[in-house]
């Protein structure tokens, strides 16, 4: 492991619980009654979705995806590939792809024309964090958890190179 960060907390834990009750109430309303696909897309949205799912009170399934456009670099490299493609069938169900972060939109932009192609009965989009001032493509999350500035952020399954996923606060280098 490279030498550890030194870290300060950007948004605590309990910051962060109450945010995520709130959005699993707002889906839960907006989706009473229906069954929603969950497309958690791995491997940094895995501890928001399982945080998130346990808010929701409509019938939900669960699948993961897995697309890459950092690699190891703290920036994105601008190429959007499937390392894991989903499991279960989106046509004529109700979908909500989970993020961690929208950044510059490319990869939730990728999802959505890609899923869109599948013929979805809806398709929308959820959010912990998002990044406005570094968006290359017009996009906007139909669920958003926070707003943040141009940081690199860990922690709460945000990661650095694989390492702080285990935090339970969004961080930021001191």
């Amino acid at each position: 492991m490279e030498e550890p960060l030194s870290l300060r907390v950007l948004i605590p834990r309990e910051e962060i619980a109450a945010r995520v009750a709130a959005m699993g109430r707002q889906i839960s309303a907006d989706y009473a009654g229906k069954e929603l696909l969950l497309v958690v897309v791995l491997r940094g949205a895995a501890v928001f979705a399982a945080d998130l799912c346990r808010h929701l009170t409509t019938q939900t399934v669960l699948d993961f995806i897995s697309v890459s456009s950092y690699g190891s670099a703290t920036s994105t490299s601008g190429v959007v590939r499937f390392l894991k493609d989903l499991e279960e069938s989106v046509e004529g169900r109700h979908v909500l792809i989970v993020e961690d972060i929208v950044d510059t939109g490319l990869t939730l932009n990728y999802l959505l024309e890609n899923l869109r192609t599948r013929k979805p009965a809806s398709l929308v989009s959820c959010t912990l964090l998002d990044k406005p001032s570094r968006r290359r493509v017009d996009i906007q999350p139909d669920y958003l958890g926070f707003t943040i500035d141009d940081l690199f952020v860990v922690g709460y399954g945000l990661d650095f190179d694989q390492y702080y996923r285990n935090l339970p606060d969004i961080c930021v280098q001191r």
